[in-house]
């Protein structure tokens, strides 16, 4: 059952006494965080994305909380966000949830993972060569996914940057094999097969939640981009709490939201005094 689209969008703060007292009578708490423009603001280039020593140790704090499950959640590789992280005890979710790992689980979905390494890296090598000539366009190749970065390119040149990648793949005649996803001032190459954020999210619910009682294991997903809509939808359709970062958005499936970074730091702080060890 799809979930039903909030009348608007509440802000996180004006509900706190009603999302406290949710806490409060949860057993368990999943905490899941997107990285980039979320745990870290947005930057010209991925590698400047550094998470904040106060971010990290906001997350290291909640990790040690018995009632909470916490979790980073990225388009980014699986081995890449875990060292931009580096924080233990927590589960990390890599490639759009292509790859999953900790507190038990390790998890990469069944492609045939040698293929489509072969595939993406063809398809990076080819990217790079026909896109070189775009100045301000980054290849980012992520093993399982390869995603074009396009922050520093003028506008005049975004549609080109599209054409460019359609062609290279129908060139390669690998239609069928991978699909075209758009996030903030990114396109996402990834296996053509039905697995996003969204279906990560719920196998982690089903591993810490089915077992429980559906009214006291409360899921919540912090995330800023379009690929956390599916996230956000598997969140609603649980009753849990679904969180935008930047503001009020009408085309978001989240129940609320937050206006900065730094606000996703304060909503941590604010956790960690309501559930006491």
């Amino acid at each position: 059952m799809l979930p039903i689209k909030p009348t608007f969008m509440q802000y996180l703060f004006s509900d706190w006494n009603k999302i406290v007292s949710r806490i409060k009578l949860a057993s368990h708490v999943l905490l899941l965080f997107d990285y980039d423009g979320t745990l870290t603001p947005i930057v010209k280039r991925p590698e400047l994305a550094i998470l904040s020593e106060e971010s990290r140790q906001l997350l290291k704090a909640l990790s040690y909380k018995r009632h909470f499950i916490v979790g980073v959640v990225s388009g980014r590789g699986l081995s890449d966000i875990q060292s931009k992280v580096g924080v233990n005890d927590i589960i990390y979710v890599g490639n759009h949830g292509f790859e999953i790992e900790g507190l038990g689980l390790n998890y990469v979905h069944p492609i045939d993972n040698d293929e489509i390494k072969s595939i993406i890296g063809t398809l990076s090598q080819m990217l790079n060569n026909s896109l070189g000539t775009i100045r301000g366009v980054i290849v980012e190749h992520k093993g399982l996914t390869v995603s074009i970065h396009y922050r520093l390119v003028k506008k005049k040149e975004t549609d080109t940057i599209k054409n460019i990648i359609q062609r290279v793949i129908e060139t390669a005649s690998l239609s069928d094999k991978v699909k075209i996803t758009h996030g903030k001032k990114v396109y996402e190459i990834r296996p053509n097969v039905h697995w996003h954020k969204g279906m990560a999210t719920n196998l982690i619910i089903e591993k810490y939640g089915s077992k429980r009682r559906k009214d006291v294991f409360l899921p919540v997903y912090v995330g800023d981009d379009l690929t956390d809509e599916d996230a956000f939808k598997l969140i609603e359709n649980y009753d849990g709490v679904s969180v935008y970062v930047g503001g009020v958005n009408p085309q978001s499936i989240a129940r609320y939201y937050l206006k900065t970074c730094k606000e996703v730091n304060k909503f941590m702080k604010e956790l960690l005094k309501i559930k006491n060890d």
